[in-house]
């Protein structure tokens, strides 16, 4: 019985640590798997804002957040850093940056999110108000 269990603990995978997550090979095939819930717009207190929390999360293995309103110009996103050097390098410690950009009420009806990955490589997606919009 006893090499039964053993047998079956070898078996199960190994829970992922915050390393596997620190670079592109880490980040992008989740951030493919959830790229409808990369950001929300939420409308409050009479101005619109962008969310970028889910991107950030994963902000170590990318190399530069990009975002456009409405066809714009791509903007860089000015975020918070990876912790490398730390437990859980990629904690939102909200100290200095917000999760969020500010735009005015009811102007946010397209966002076309670009990252660059620290391997070079480029992943976009395009979003309408409709799609990302919480209350």
């Amino acid at each position: 019985m006893r090499v039964l269990y053993l047998s079956l603990a070898l078996l199960l995978p190994l829970p992922a640590t915050s390393q596997d997550f620190t670079t592109s090979a880490g980040v992008k095939p989740i951030l493919e798997l959830i790229r409808p819930q990369w950001i929300a717009i939420r409308p409050y207190n009479g101005q619109d804002l962008l969310y970028m929390t889910t991107l950030l999360t994963y902000r170590c293995g990318i190399e530069q957040i990009r975002f456009s309103y409405n066809g714009g110009a791509l903007q860089v996103w000015d975020g918070e850093p990876c912790y490398r050097d730390e437990a859980s390098p990629m904690a939102l410690k909200l100290e200095t940056h917000l999760p969020y950009a500010v735009a005015p009420l009811e102007s946010l009806q397209t966002v076309t999110i670009n990252l660059l990955f620290d391997d070079g490589s480029i992943m976009e997606h395009s979003y309408t108000r409709k799609e990302v919009q919480i209350n």
